[in-house]
C-alpha cells in the first residue's frame, strides 16, 4: 500500500529530452526538475531550519541508514516523525539505506539481506527490504526508496547480473511490505555498467507497481563519460508518466546533462560539502573563497545573487572568516550555494518551458568545464603526474636525460588531466 505520487508534465524542450513538470505532494508542490539537498543526519549539514523556507527549497533528502544508527527511527517517532524532529515543513525522501550499506568494506550479503557492522561501535546489525521499509514509515519521509543492492563502477558481468535480479527480488518484497498510505514508494533501477543489464533491470523495476522510478549506481567511480553512456542507453526506457530521479548526482554540468535525457530528480551532498571548504558556485564559474586574492575584495560572492550571504557579505568578509576558523564561513557559504543550485534548477526549468534547454545546457557546460577541479582533486591529479614525471626519469648522464621535459612526457601529463 503506498500514497500514489500525482505527477504531471507540463513541457518538454524541443531540441532535447528535457522536461518540466509538477509532483504534488500532500506537504506541497514540488516543481520539477527539482534538487533535492541532503539533510544525511536529520539536518541540512551547516544550515539552520529557517533557510529552507528562505531559500524555497521544495523537498529534502534524508537517511535511513544513519537515521536507524543514530537517534534511531522509534526516538524520531515519538518526536512526531521527520517533519517535526527537524522542525521542516517540506516533503522529504528518505534513502533505503543501501547504498550505505554496500559502501562499507565489510558485509555479508544473502538473499534475505545484509549483515554489517556499524563504523561507530562494531554493533552487529542486519538489514532487509522488510527492515527498511519498517523504518522509513516510522520516520515518516513523504518519499521512502526500495532497498537495492548498489555495485561498484567495475563490477563484472555476472556480479552485475546476479545484482540485477535481486534488486528486482527485493523490489516486490518491499511492495509487500510497505503498509504505510500516507508515504510513496520509488523502486530503483541497477545494472552497473552494462547497458543492457540496465534495460532488463528498467523492465523488472517498472513492471511493478512503484509510484516513481530512481536510476541508482552511477557516480560511484566511473568517469562522467562512462556515466552519461549508462545514463543515455537507460533513459529511453524509463516511463515518462512517472518522476525519474538520479541518485547521488550533482554537479552542475552533469545535472545539465541528465535533465536534457529527461531526468526530474537529484540529489547530492556537493554544496554543503563544497561549502565548507570555501568552494562556491557562481554563473561566473566556481571560485575559491579562501584564496588570497579576496583577502580585500568587498564584492559579494555573485553581485546577480540575492541570498542572504550575497546581500549582506563580502568576499573579503568570508576569506576572513575560514582564515580564523570561524564555523560561520561555512554556514555562509552553505547557504550560497543552496541558492545556486536552487536557481539553476529553476533557470533549467524556464528554459524547457520556454523551448531553449539546450542552449541553456551549452551554457552552464561552458562554465563548469570538466578541468575545473577542487583542491583535492587537484591534490590527486598532481600525485599522478608526479608519479608519471618520476617514470619519465632516466639516470643522470644518460642521453636526453630531461625525459619529464620533452615533448612525449608533457603529452603524457595532458593525458592524464584530460582523464581525470
Amino acid at each position: 500500500m503506498t500514497c500514489p505520487v500525482p505527477y504531471t508534465v507540463e513541457a518538454i524542450d524541443r531540441g532535447t529530452n528535457a522536461r518540466a513538470g509538477k509532483l504534488e505532494l500532500a506537504r506541497g508542490t514540488v516543481h520539477t526538475p527539482v534538487f533535492m539537498p541532503v539533510g544525511t543526519q536529520a539536518a541540512l549539514r551547516s544550515l539552520p531550519p529557517l533557510f529552507v523556507k528562505q531559500l524555497g527549497i521544495e523537498i529534502i533528502l534524508a537517511n535511513t541508514y544513519h537515521l536507524h544508527q543514530r537517534p534511531g527511527e522509534g526516538t524520531v517517532q515519538k518526536m512526531g516523525g521527520l517533519h517535526k524532529f527537524m522542525n521542516v515543513d517540506v516533503p522529504i525522501l528518505t534513502d533505503s539505506g543501501g547504498f550505505q550499506v554496500f559502501s562499507l568494506s565489510k558485509k555479508e550479503i544473502s538473499e534475505e539481506g545484509v549483515a554489517f557492522a556499524y563504523e561507530l561501535d562494531g554493533k552487529k546489525t542486519f538489514l532487509s527490504p522488510e527492515i527498511s521499509m519498517a523504518i522509513q514509515s516510522e520516520l515518516s519521509s513523504d518519499i521512502a526508496m526500495a532497498f537495492d543492492e548498489c555495485l561498484p563502477a567495475d563490477a563484472d558481468r555476472n556480479r552485475a547480473e546476479m545484482s540485477v535480479d535481486m534488486t528486482a527480488r527485493w523490489a516486490e518484497r518491499c511492495l509487500q511490505a510497505h503498509t504505510n498510505p500516507e508515504q510513496s514508494l520509488f523502486g530503483i533501477v541497477q545494472g552497473g555498467m552494462h547497458e543492457d543489464l540496465r534495460r532488463r533491470s528498467v523492465e523488472q523495476i517498472t513492471s511493478l507497481p512503484f509510484d516513481g522510478y530512481a536510476i541508482g549506481g552511477l557516480s560511484v567511480g566511473e568517469g562522467p563519460d562512462e556515466m552519461n553512456r549508462v545514463l543515455a542507453a537507460t533513459m529511453p526506457h524509463m516511463p515518462s508518466a512517472s518522476p525519474r530521479y538520479l541518485m547521488g548526482v550533482g554537479r552542475p554540468q552533469d545535472l545539465v546533462d541528465g535533465v536534457a535525457l529527461g531526468v526530474d530528480m537529484f540529489d547530492c551532498v556537493i554544496p554543503p560539502r563544497h561549502a565548507r571548504s570555501g568552494t562556491l558556485y557562481t554563473f561566473q564559474g566556481r571560485m575559491r573563497v579562501t584564496h588570497s586574492r579576496y583577502r580585500r575584495d568587498s564584492y559579494p560572492i555573485d553581485t546577480s545573487c540575492s541570498c542572504y550571504t550575497c546581500s549582506n557579505f563580502s568576499r573579503a568578509y568570508l576569506h576572513h572568516l575560514f582564515s580564523v576558523g570561524e564555523v560561520l564561513g561555512a554556514t555562509l557559504c552553505t547557504i550560497h550555494n543552496l541558492c545556486f543550485f536552487k536557481t539553476l534548477m529553476e533557470r533549467a526549468r524556464v528554459a524547457i518551458l520556454a523551448g531553449r534547454f539546450a542552449a541553456f545546457r551549452r551554457d552552464i557546460k561552458d562554465l563548469f568545464p570538466e578541468t575545473t577541479d577542487t583542491k583535492s582533486e587537484v591534490r590527486g591529479k598532481r600525485k599522478k603526474a608526479a608519479a608519471a614525471r618520476q617514470g619519465d626519469r632516466k639516470p643522470k648522464g644518460t642521453k636526453g636525460g630531461g625525459g619529464a621535459r620533452s615533448g612525449q612526457g608533457r603529452g603524457r601529463r595532458g593525458g592524464s588531466r584530460g582523464r581525470s
